[in-house]
This record gives structure tokens, sequence and C-alpha cells, in this order.
């Protein structure tokens, strides 16, 4: 798979993609605590804007992913992030970055995020045998837990150390990286036959809809993304102001702590091409969710000066990553592999939708509990709801699935 070329072109834009994306997770949050003193309620209302366009746009961009060209739609992407994290950075500068124009900063890359994210899933699938899907999304999510490792770091370490303008600055080069590198793939993409008259937009996402709610498989997917989701996101929100607020971490220091989420990734896209294969891909889902998951129960314990709380929060973090990219290497492929070509954009985004959708509202949810019930209090509820997913993978069909993975 790597003396492919447009393989290895797919998975450097993706690396840089991936990178820019989680340096703004923590440079547009950091800079709202750290330079604008926002609240816990604000900072709830920032990440769900920013959130706010899974739940909007996530189906209408399957069904139009499915009919158009998914490299086309990641440059445009890619270019689109350039330009809106640039301007940002100009504004930054011009001393005109507030809070309003952060919200809508973070929802425009957030919407652009949207299209980005369906349409890479659907390529793959476009770009490799179906044989190769857990092998290719292993290396991608590698990729991912690579950009995992310096996003964060970098960010914080930015807006600590510099500006929030600079740290904008970086995340738009390597959103260029990523469009300078998926534009030189040349395989031309094999899509599904348009019919003469093809069906309406609201028809093709009622199809897509049904697909999922129809398949055992993909319909558990959904309910155990939503429950995670849903709690992850509340459990962030109290987690970035807990970081600096009540442990007195600075911007380096949380961009550190969040940064072993990549090495953790990392070893579990390595496990991911292997223990489903040895131990089946429904046991190693529900044992990496309830790892990756429960860990941060310990979380509220954490106390002390940062020579301790930080390698702590560093071996938390890792292990999350480890449990997480397992159960996300193991669920793409699995739902790669029981949908139909005609169908991979619709499925991966109704799947989004229905997963990330209450994202928007998880974070005003532990913006809510941070402000009622406190830091430590607000992170062990929503940690513990996050305990959900596991549950619910373990009460059904899915965690029955064997080494082979089901076909469509």
């Amino acid at each position: 798979m790597w003396r492919d070329g447009d393989f290895r072109r797919l998975w450097v834009g993706q690396t840089a993609s991936q990178l820019g994306e989680h340096a703004s997770v923590v440079i547009v949050p950091l800079f709202a605590v750290l330079a604008l003193n926002a609240g816990a309620g604000e900072l709830g209302v920032l990440r769900a804007v920013g959130q706010a366009p899974i739940l909007l746009l996530s189906l209408f961009v399957g069904a139009w992913v499915d009919r158009w060209r998914a490299r086309t739609v990641m440059v445009v992407t890619d270019v689109s992030r350039t330009l809106v994290l640039g301007a940002a950075a100009v504004a930054g500068l011009l001393g005109w970055l507030g809070l309003p124009t952060l919200f809508v900063v973070a929802f425009v890359v957030g919407a652009l995020s949207v299209y980005f994210d369906v349409a890479y899933q659907a390529f793959l699938v476009r770009l490799v045998s179906r044989d190769q899907l857990v092998q290719g999304n292993s290396a991608l999510e590698g990729s991912r837990s690579a950009a995992q490792i310096g996003g964060p770091a970098l960010g914080g370490a930015l807006v600590s150390l510099l500006s929030a303008p600079i740290a904008a600055a970086s995340s738009a080069l390597l959103f260029a990286v990523s469009f300078l590198s998926i534009r030189r793939i040349r395989r031309i993409e094999s899509l599904p036959k348009r019919s003469e008259h093809p069906p309406r937009l609201w028809r093709r996402i009622h199809e897509g809809l049904r697909f999922v709610v129809s398949d055992t498989l993909l319909r558990t997917v959904c309910l155990a993304s939503a429950a995670f989701q849903f709690s992850f996101a509340a459990m962030m929100t109290v987690y970035l102001l807990f970081l600096p607020r009540e442990l007195h971490l600075s911007g380096t220091a949380v961009g550190l702590a969040l940064a072993a989420t990549g090495p953790g990734a990392l070893l579990g896209s390595m496990l991911a091409a292997r223990l489903p294969r040895r131990f089946g891909h429904g046991a190693v889902l529900v044992s990496a969710a309830a790892l990756g998951d429960g860990v941060f129960l310990c979380v509220p314990a954490v106390h002390g000066s940062p020579a301790v709380t930080v390698p702590a929060l560093l071996a938390i973090n890792f292990v999350f990553g480890m449990g997480g990219q397992l159960v996300n290497v193991t669920v793409m492929a699995v739902r790669q592999a029981v949908t139909p070509d005609g169908m991979q954009g619709r499925a991966a985004a109704t799947i989004t939708f229905v997963g990330m959708g209450l994202t928007p509202l998880g974070s005003l949810v532990g913006g809510l509990l941070a402000e009622e019930w406190g830091l430590r209090t607000g992170i062990l509820v929503t940690a513990t709801g996050m305990l959900l997913s596991p549950v619910v993978m373990a009460l059904s069909p899915l965690a029955r699935l064997g080494r082979a993975l089901p076909s469509a």
C-alpha cells in the first residue's frame, strides 16, 4: 500500500490537515480562556458553535459527496480553511479577534471540517480495495495520531509564548500543506453511475438514514457514538477549564497534557491492524472502549503541583488515546465493509449526524455543570456518562463480531 504514490499523498495531506485541526481545537478555547477571560458558559457556547455544523450539515454533505469527487471536496475545503484562519490571524494582529469573531471562525472552520471528514472517509473506499480497508484506516488514523502528538502542544505553546494570531496562522499553513499534497493525487475516482433522473436531495438523505437504521451493526454504532460524543463534549468543556484554573497549568503544559493522546492513539492504530484479527472485532471494540473511556474517572483525583499533575495527566490521556483509536479504526472498518460503494458518503454522514449531532448540547451541558457543580464534580459526572458507549456495544450484536469483517 505504501508503494502507492496516491495513497502516500493522501496520508501526507491527512496528517497536515489533522495537525492543523488539533492545533486549532486548543488555540481557540485557550485564547478565549486566557486572553479574553471567557467563563464556563461562554466557553461552552464557543465549543457548541464550532460543533453545530455537524448537526446542521452532515446529512446534506453525505448526500452531496456521494455524487461528487471526494478529492475535489477535500482540496476546496483545505483552501477555505487556510483563508479563514489566515483572516483570523490578520484580525488578531489588528486587535479585532474578540469573542464574536471567534464564534464566526469556530462555526466556519467546523462547517468546512464536516465536508473534509465525510469526503476523506468516502475517498479511501474509492482509492483502495476492500481487503485493504483495515490497513488503510490504520495508516490514516495513525497519521491522525501523529497530529494529536504535535497539534495540541504546538497550539498551546504558540498561544502561551507568542500570540493567538500566530497560532491561527500556523494552522492556516498546515491546511495549505494538506491542499498541496491532496491536489497531487492523480488517480481518477470510480464514482457510482448516475441515473438520468437522479433522486432529489431529500430522498437521497432518506435513503442514507433508512440504510443505517435498518442495519443492526450501523444502528448500534450510531447509538454508542451518540452516547460517547455527548458525554465527551461535556467532559472536554469542563476539562479545558479544569487544567488552567483548578490545576493552574500554563498553556504549554495544557498542550503537552492533551498531546499525550497522540502517542496513545499511535499505539492504538498499530494494535488495530492486529488485535481484531486475533481476538475478534467485537471483543476489541468493547474492551478498548471501556478502558479508554473509563480512565477519565481518574481525572478528578488529580491534585498537586505541575510536577505531579502533568505526568498523571499524560498517563490518563495516553490510555484514552490508545483505547479511543482502537475503537475508531475498528468501527470505521466495520462501517465501510457493510456499506455499498454508492452509500459510503451518506452512511458516514448519517453516523456523524447521529453520533456527533448532540455535541453542541453536550458542550453547553458541560459549561452548565462546571458553573453549578464545580469542575471536579463536573468531570466525574461527564466521565461516567462516557461509559454508556461500551455498555451499548456490549449489549448488541456488535460485541459478537468475529475475526473476519462482515460483508455488504
